[in-house]
């Protein structure tokens, strides 16, 4: 309520009340002016209150909700049911342009604003999460996997001549169909067995970098966030033969925001030599629905770049989803997020090894990889490998889910027939 209105009211309502009343809502506003001014999470989560609020704000500075706007364009925000309108804020408009997913609407400036906004606090957690030099990143309205596919396809016009791409194996298929889907070849790079672990064979990338000819090679595509007895790749190692060979590096951070060490690897691996990007995923990191992801890296023009490569607009409710969360929990509620996260992991691994030690199996010592753990079924194998199947299913149907139970044997295919990846389930 302005001035004015405020002055109007007081003829209806004793003074003072509306002055308490105005009071209270200007507590609303410097919320909203603090973020508008600096851009940032803040420390102190909101109430739903001031979120409503700020949402409904940006709504009504769309055109599709001024009074008595008339529409007749193909794009004029229109939308049947009022269910779905409520379950948007009436933000109907998307994000980006035809050119840039990352430009201005000329009908939309709340969900403009939405979309600047929350790729400023969204770079503002990543820096809190540990890679502080980040310079840029972008909420793109896809999955990790299209999202990685969106990075190879503008690197494309960069290398026109690159054809492959090197990638440390991880068995996870969206990971692989990212590369193919994008035209790409990848030449698979086998891990080397270190104890329990499996780790990035460096000796083996860059003898076949050399084996193709620099040039011809599009990236490498490493890993961060992954199963275990899988382990986080050697970034530093990767980014410095990236830079040496000056070839791209993009990184796979699927759910790695989560995990210190994964992001201290990236801020790392981008101080000793070369990451262009890299990408995680908003649910897995921010507790949101599936569907939308971040591209992040150190050279904003690049970072453009890759936006200015997706078609046409977008989807607002990724970026809507994770300005919710965000402005909900605070710096201090997604820090302790983080902290109960690291506590959890670390109980979870002490309990497991008690497990495995009372049924004599074995927790796999795999240190360099913060946020899985894996246990020997040597007892289900000597018996059949139906034992485990069965085994995944019964946690499955008593609620426990996230747990993958896997046969050394199974292999599967990705990918078209003619090009195929088989795939080892456990590759320990």
């Amino acid at each position: 309520m302005n001035a004015e209105n405020q002055g109007c009211s007081e003829r209806l309502v004793t003074a003072a009340y509306v002055r308490q009343g105005a009071q209270g809502r200007r507590a609303h506003e410097l919320r909203l002016r603090a973020l508008l001014e600096q851009g940032k999470c803040p420390e102190d989560g909101w109430d739903e209150s001031t979120i409503e609020l700020f949402l409904h704000e940006l709504a009504i500075m769309d055109s599709n909700n001024f009074l008595g706007n008339c529409g007749v364009g193909e794009r004029e925000g229109r939308v049947a049911s009022g269910l779905v309108a409520r379950r948007h804020y009436r933000l109907i408009h998307g994000i980006g342009r035809s050119g840039d997913i990352s430009a201005v609407q000329p009908k939309a400036a709340g969900s403009s604003l939405l979309n600047k906004l929350t790729n400023s606090v969204v770079l503002d957690v990543i820096k809190l999460a540990g890679v502080r030099t980040v310079t840029s990143c972008f909420v793109v309205p896809m999955a990790t996997g299209m999202s990685l596919t969106l990075c190879f396809l503008t690197l494309r016009h960069r290398r026109p001549k690159a054809k492959y791409i090197i990638w440390p194996r991880i068995d996870q298929k969206s990971c692989f169909k990212s590369m193919i889907t994008a035209g790409f070849e990848p030449v698979v790079i086998e891990n080397v067995l270190e104890g329990d672990e499996l780790r990035t064979d460096l000796k083996a990338v860059e003898a076949k970098i050399k084996a193709l000819g620099a040039e011809n090679i599009l990236c490498v595509h490493s890993t961060t966030s992954c199963f275990a007895p899988r382990v986080p790749d050697r970034l530093e190692e990767l980014a410095v033969i990236c830079a040496n060979y000056d070839i791209p590096h993009i990184v796979n951070n699927a759910y790695g925001v989560q995990s210190s060490k994964c992001m201290h690897l990236i801020q790392q691996g981008a101080r000793v030599g070369r990451i262009d990007a890299f990408v995680q995923s908003l649910d897995k990191n921010f507790m949101v629905p599936v569907g939308g992801a971040i591209i992040a890296g150190f050279n904003e023009s690049f970072i453009q770049e890759i936006s200015k490569m997706y078609p046409g607009r977008a989807s607002a409710s990724p970026s809507l989803d994770v300005l919710i969360t965000l402005l909900s929990l605070g710096t201090s509620g997604y820090k302790k997020l983080l902290k109960e996260r690291k506590e959890m992991f670390s109980y979870l691994s002490s309990e497991l090894k008690k497990l495995a030690d009372n049924h004599n199996e074995r927790l796999l010592d795999t240190p360099h990889n913060p946020i899985s753990l894996a246990m020997s079924l040597k007892t289900l194998d000597e018996t059949n490998d139906a034992a485990i199947t069965q085994l995944g299913s019964m946690l499955f149907t008593r609620q426990v889910s996230g747990a993958r139970l896997s046969l050394l044997v199974q292999q599967k295919k990705m990918g078209r027939e003619e090009k195929c990846l088989p795939v080892n389930c456990h590759p320990h």
